[in-house]
């Protein structure tokens, strides 16, 4: 039973009025509630779930695979999924080859990898490379959105992608392009414009509201690239381009969470406040998931903000978790909230929690696995299957695994499982 929870303004945090254990404090005074034998839910430690299946989607002992939540995931609502990832070739041979900073750097080369699975994650069908260069050629000649109208975004069959250049740089730039068959054939990229912002970082998220605009999730980065400002773009129905809707949060973080003294690489250092992704639940209310972190290899965490006005404005709503992000949401069928996150402290692994208030509040924390090698693991992707479970795709390196470079071999894992 959750009891007496009241809203920290400064950091997020669930301010409960309780009892110190063994200590004389006044707060006992608060709680009388506590005398009678009631408990804190949230408080609850860690609950490891059982009958959890988990299968490795896709793995080569020379590639380093990951970053499924950013790459590109689409789930059409009727148990056909398809998910992108990143397959760097990799030597494995010390921890500098593996190192996020040195990857690509020796020209062994990279590709992206589409995994597609038609019965909601259960299995999957063989890989297709670098699956944007299949082109849509009834769309040769398209240079803006506008080119594309009409075309229903509501159709499950019509998918967005959005990325671009210099992710999380200063100079990032991002584009948007359309498929029209569930992914196996694509558009050209369209630019999306800075509307006077310094840059722009695409994440692959994208909603649809339910009055057909099309809503893409991205970021700008300042000059100095240590403030990430997360924003909404639209484009209403037979528009011609995406443009700037709104921030989602406040130009700096006035508490300063992931401030400190970096002498990292931007990849490694704090940023409060980045990676969105909206999701609409019945009410209306549309909820945007955010990853913050003062460290990448593990002092991260997951936050959410919600607009009841269709994304123009954002308030902070809750802070998830104590560690772990980003964080992929997903609604129950009875409408209890599920957010599955990568957990990079050890013992690392995959982690989720639930929500029976539509977010405002968390539960005690799941661990769906945590056998995990090293931080360097998550991104996951969440889904419903068609019986209730949860099933969710993730990067991941095991501890058990024969090779170990600060981790095994980075390779693709789902996992199903029910949080009850």
């Amino acid at each position: 039973m959750t009891i007496g929870r009241e809203q920290g303004p400064a950091t997020g945090f669930n301010l409960t009025r309780r009892s110190a254990v063994g200590g004389g404090t006044a707060l006992g005074l608060l709680l009388p509630a506590m005398a009678r034998g009631q408990t804190i839910r949230s408080y609850a430690a860690p609950r490891r779930l059982g009958n959890v299946d988990h299968l490795v989607v896709y793995r080569r002992e020379n590639e380093m695979v990951g970053w499924p939540h950013v790459m590109g995931y689409w789930d059409m609502g009727d148990g056909e999924l398809l998910q992108q990832v990143t397959a760097i070739t990799t030597r494995y041979g010390n921890a500098d080859d593996i190192s996020h900073d040195n990857l690509g750097r020796e020209g062994l080369g990279s590709k992206s990898v589409a995994l597609r699975s038609k019965d909601y994650g259960r299995t999957w069908q063989a890989p297709v490379f670098n699956m944007m260069a299949n082109a849509d050629k009834s769309q040769a000649k398209v240079k803006t959105m506008g080119d594309l109208q009409p075309i229903d975004f509501l159709d499950r069959n019509i998918l967005i992608a959005n990325s671009g250049t210099a992710f999380g740089m200063p100079t990032g730039r991002t584009n948007v392009r359309v498929s029209k068959d569930r992914g196996r054939t694509w558009g050209p990229p369209v630019p999306v414009p800075l509307d006077g912002l310094n840059s722009l970082s695409g994440m692959n998220s994208v909603l649809i509201r339910p009055d057909g605009t099309a809503l893409i999730w991205l970021m700008e980065v300042d000059k100095e690239g240590w403030n990430r400002h997360p924003c909404v773009y639209a484009l209403p129905p037979r528009g011609t381009d995406f443009h700037f809707l709104t921030f989602i949060t406040k130009k700096a973080d006035p508490w300063g969470n992931a401030d400190g003294d970096y002498t990292s690489t931007f990849r490694f250092g704090g940023h409060r406040w980045f990676y969105p992704r909206g999701y609409m639940l019945p009410s209306g209310r549309m909820l945007c998931v955010l990853r913050s972190q003062r460290d990448p290899r593990g002092v991260m965490w997951t936050e959410i903000y919600a607009s009841d006005d269709g994304g123009r404005t954002w308030e902070f709503l809750s802070r998830v978790n104590d560690f772990g992000s980003p964080g992929s949401l997903v609604r129950l069928p009875d409408g209890r909230l599920v957010m599955v996150y990568g957990y990079r402290l050890m013992p690392a692994g995959i982690r989720a929690t639930v929500s029976e208030d539509e977010g405002k509040t968390w539960g005690p924390e799941l661990i769906v696995r945590d056998d995990g090698g090293s931080w360097d693991l998550g991104y996951p992707n969440a889904w419903v299957t068609d019986d209730g479970k949860v099933g969710v795709i993730y990067y991941f390196n095991s501890k058990d695994d024969k090779v170990q470079v600060n981790g095994g071999v980075r390779h693709i894992c789902r996992s199903i499982f029910s949080v009850d």
